[in-house]
């Protein structure tokens, strides 16, 4: 018989994650963007509740990548910030949900077999905490 692997298919898959997306504040934005499109500097700090130093940080690490696009413009006397996720940067963030969904897939308990199995063996997941839309938010 052989010996089991020792990183599922699930876990190996994570190898494929990059770095610049994964990183939880960085993530935090492509997931904005994708979902709004297109957003001006202060609604995408809201939003991510990142300070304008460390948000103005992340984009330039993303902008670098090719991820987002970064527009400046002036509306008026005002500077004004435009962003929005380039082609590869949607390539990018997708994946990184392909790959996430893939590993909760993987780690989800085999359905019981049997009438006497019942729930035994299986594990209680948490149910997810109510957490506002991205969508719910009007971008300025």
């Amino acid at each position: 018989m052989p010996d089991a692997p020792l990183v599922s298919p699930g876990t190996a898959a994570l190898r494929s994650l990059s770095d610049v997306v994964h990183q939880r504040s960085r993530l935090s934005v492509l997931a904005t963007l994708y979902e709004a499109g297109c957003c001006d500097f202060s609604f995408l700090s809201k939003v991510t509740g990142l300070t304008e130093g460390n948000l103005s940080r992340h984009l330039q690490v993303l902008a670098d990548s090719g991820l987002v696009c970064i527009t400046k413009e002036f509306v008026g006397k005002r500077p004004r910030t435009r962003l929005k996720l380039t082609s590869q940067g949607t390539v990018a963030f997708e994946h990184e949900l392909t790959v996430l969904r893939g590993l909760v897939d993987a780690t989800q308990p085999a359905p019981a077999t049997g009438r006497r199995a019942g729930n035994r063996g299986q594990r209680r997941r948490p149910t997810p905490a109510a957490q506002p839309a991205v969508s719910s938010l009007k971008p300025g």
